[in-house]
C-alpha cells in the first residue's frame, strides 16, 4: 500500500518545499511529490496517510564511517596520561575494549551505538569493521561470526548498513605484530576468502550490503593492497580505507615506498569512483586533484579529528576541485552528522580567521552544500543509491520539530542553513528507512531492551579497568 507523508517543510531533491507531501510506494521507494489539491484523491484510493503538522521532513542522515565498538570507551580516554596525551597512546585504549567484547557484547554495544544514530537522523551507516577473531586471535568457526553480530545489531533496530569487511594485516612497516591488535590480523588469502563468504551470507538481505576496506597503507602491503581493490573493482563493491590521517602514516609510507599513500594509490590504479578515502587531512594539493582526477569520495570524520587531535581537513579546496564529501562518526566521541557537517565550515572560520568559506564556491549556497554532503554524498560513498529523497530512490528521511526552541522560526528559504547549523537531535523526531517508521516522537520499540543491555556491558567494563 502507498502511503503519503504531509509535513509542513519538505526538502528532497536538494528543495525546499511548503504544503507539499511526500508519496512513498510500497516497496519503499519515492514515488513523487504531492501537491495538496491531491491529497483528497489519494486518501480516497486507500493511500495510506501520515499527517506530520508542524514537522520538517528531510533526507536520512548517512554516516560513512563507524566503529560502532569504540562507543563503549566514550569519555574514558580523554585525560593526559604520563608522556602527554597523542592518537597513539588513545589507540591503547581502543585495544582494551576491541580485546573486552564478546560476540554477545559486541552485538549489545553494537545495537546501543545504531540505537543513538537513528535517534540523531541516520538511516544508513558505513561500519569500518575490523573486530574478527577470538581474543586470543585464534579465528572463530565462522571467520565472519562478528561481522554478522553487527550485521543482525543494525537489522534489530532498523538502521541500514553497509559493512565495510576490513583488512588488517600488520602492525606497520617493519613493526612487530602488536597483542592488541591480535583480533584484527588474517593473512590476505584469507581475508578475501571471508568476504567473499559474507558477501554470500548476506545476499538479499534487505537494508544490508557489503563493501571492502583495506584498513591502512600501513596495515596492509601494497601487494595485499592492489588485490583487495582488484577484488572490489571487479565485483563493483565500495572501497574504503583511512587515509593520511597522521603525519607519521606519511613518513612510513614514504619510507616503504618512496611515495606518499595518495600518490602510491594513484601510480597503481587503486583509485576511483568507487573509493573512500576516510580522513584525509594530511595531503598536498597535488594529491588532493588525484582524488578529483579519480572521481572519489572523502570521508571526513570532523568530530573524532578533532577529538584525536588529528588536524583539519581541506574543505575548502576539496570542495574547489569538486570532490564529493561524506561525514562519518568514526570513534563515536559524539553522534551527530549535523555537527560534523557545521564543524567542517567552523574549522576553516578557526583557522583562516573568516566568515562563510564554504558559502564562495560555485555559487552553491553553504547550507545546502553541507546538508548534500550529510546525505546524498554518504549514501554514494556506501555505494547505495539515495539520500536526496528523489524519484525511485529509497525512502529514507527524518523529521524535526518545528517548534523546537533551536529553530524555532525556521521557513522554507532558510530551511538547509537551519538544519546544518541550528539544529540539534533533540528536535529529531520520526526516522524512516525504505519508508518504515523506526522512530516515531522520538521512541523506539526496542528502546529500553537495547539500554538495559548496554549497560550491563559497560558496568563489566568498567569493573575490568
Amino acid at each position: 500500500m502507498a502511503r503519503l507523508f504531509l509535513p509542513d517543510l519538505l526538502y528532497a531533491a536538494g528543495q525546499a518545499h511548503a504544503g507539499v507531501g511526500l508519496l512513498v510506494s510500497g516497496d519503499g521507494t519515492v514515488q513523487g511529490l504531492v501537491q495538496s489539491e491531491e491529497i483528497a484523491g489519494l486518501e480516497a484510493s486507500g493511500t495510506e496517510i501520515f499527517r506530520l503538522p508542524g514537522r520538517a521532513l528531510l533526507p536520512g542522515l548517512a554516516n560513512a564511517h563507524s566503529h560502532s565498538f569504540q562507543r563503549l570507551f566514550r569519555g574514558r580516554a580523554e585525560g593526559r596520561r604520563s608522556g602527554g596525551d597523542t592518537f597513539w597512546t588513545w589507540r591503547e585504549q581502543m585495544y582494551r575494549a576491541a580485546s573486552f567484547v564478546s560476540p554477545e557484547d559486541l552485538y549489545d554495544v553494537a545495537r546501543a551505538t545504531f540505537l543513538e544514530m537513528v535517534a540523531a537522523g541516520i538511516t544508513v551507516v558505513g561500519e569500518f569493521h575490523y573486530l574478527h577473531n577470538e581474543p586470543s586471535g585464534a579465528p572463530y568457526s565462522d571467520p565472519n561470526l562478528l561481522s554478522l553480530e553487527v550485521i543482525r545489531a543494525a537489522q534489530s533496530v532498523g538502521i541500514r548498513i553497509c559493512l565495510l569487511r576490513t583488512a588488517y594485516l600488520r602492525a606497520g612497516f617493519e613493526r612487530e605484530p602488536h597483542p592488541g591488535q591480535a583480533r584484527f590480523y588474517e593473512s590476505g588469502e584469507a581475508y578475501l576468502e571471508n568476504l567473499q563468504a559474507l558477501l554470500a551470507a548476506t545476499a538479499g538481505r534487505a537494508g544490508v550490503s557489503v563493501g571492502a576496506s583495506p584498513h591502512s597503507i600501513r596495515a596492509v602491503s601494497l601487494v595485499v593492497l592492489k588485490e583487495i581493490a582488484g577484488f572490489a573493482q571487479a565485483r563493483k563493491l565500495p572501497l574504503h580505507l583511512h587515509i593520511s590521517e597522521q603525519p607519521a602514516e606519511n613518513d612510513a609510507c614514504l619510507a616503504e615506498y618512496g611515495q606518499t599513500p595518495v600518490a602510491l594509490m594513484a601510480a597503481h590504479g587503486v583509485l576511483d569512483r568507487r573509493t573512500t578515502l576516510v580522513h584525509s587531512i594530511h595531503l598536498t594539493e597535488a594529491e588532493f586533484r588525484q582524488v578529483a582526477d579519480a572521481g572519489s569520495v572523502i570521508c571526513s570524520c570532523p568530530t573524532t579529528e578533532r577529538n584525536l587531535g588529528d588536524g583539519i581537513f581541506s574543505a575548502d579546496l576539496v570542495a574547489r576541485l569538486g570532490i564529493p564529501v561524506a561525514y562519518g562518526t568514526d570513534s563515536q566521541a559524539q553522534i551527530d552528522i549535523l555537527e560534523d557537517a557545521r564543524q567542517s565550515e567552523y574549522h576553516l572560520r578557526l583557522l583562516k580567521r573568516e566568515r562563510g568559506i564554504l558559502d564562495t564556491i560555485d555559487g552553491e549556497e553553504i547550507g545546502s552544500r553541507l546538508l548534500r554532503s550529510a546525505t546524498a554524498s554518504g549514501y554514494r560513498a556506501l555505494g547505495l543509491g539515495g539520500g536526496s529523497l528523489a524519484l525511485g530512490e529509497p525512502a529514507d528521511f527524518f523529521t524535526v520539530d518545528l517548534n523546537d526552541a533551536a529553530i524555532l522560526g525556521v521557513d522554507r528559504g532558510s530551511l538547509a542553513a537551519q538544519m546544518v547549523f541550528g539544529v540539534g537531535r533533540s528536535a529529531i523526531r520520526d526516522v524512516a528507512v525504505q519508508g518504515r517508521l523506526v522512530l516515531m516522537e522520538g521512541k523506539h520499540q526496542v528502546d529500553k531492551e537495547i539500554r538495559a543491555r548496554y549497560r550491563n556491558v559497560q558496568e563489566r567494563f568498567s569493573k575490568q579497568a
